[in-house]
């Protein structure tokens, strides 16, 4: 079920991706304190690539992201980088190390990969939340209306309308 939901969001990005130009995923949005949509997709595919990179050490630090530029001002780029992420999304579960640096401190917790999946999940929807804040600024863009809504909450509203 895991897998199902994550390439469901990354599809959801992908369908958005093929509508826009270059000029609009890196135009920037007064209301996203001027970030980017490239930005934002850039962060969501880079935590995403992180998982992956990380993987076989078992120690994830998502600190370490590339920040590579061109994913967030190429539309093409970001599509052939979330098809990769796609393609190797269904590994075996097992432990991980998640480390970073908080308040100039190292810090180590446990994990595994399908919670790390999982936080990648709602992270994902989380940015995609904030990016339907700038498609408003894009004229003739379609996206699904639970476009960056929370899993849970497209149940809790399902439940209601019953």
């Amino acid at each position: 079920m895991l897998i199902p939901a994550l390439n469901h969001s990354l599809n959801e990005l992908l369908n958005l991706l093929h509508q826009l130009s270059d000029d609009e995923f890196a135009a920037h949005c007064q209301a996203l304190s001027n970030a980017t949509i490239g930005e934002h997709t850039r962060h969501i595919i880079e935590m995403f690539q992180c998982l992956e990179k990380f993987y076989e050490s078992g120690i994830v630090d998502y600190d370490r992201r590339d920040r590579n530029r061109l994913i967030q001002t190429s539309t093409e780029y970001a599509i052939e980088c979330i098809k990769n992420i796609q393609e190797n999304l269904d590994r075996p579960n097992k432990n991980i190390a998640l480390q970073q640096i908080v308040d100039g401190e190292e810090i180590r917790i446990e994990s595994n990969y399908h919670r790390e999946l999982l936080y990648n999940l709602e992270h994902c929807i989380h940015h995609q939340a904030l990016i339907k804040v700038a498609i408003l600024q894009c004229e003739n863009i379609q996206i699904d209306a639970n476009f960056g809504v929370a899993r849970s909450t497209i149940e809790y509203r399902k439940q209601c309308v019953q």
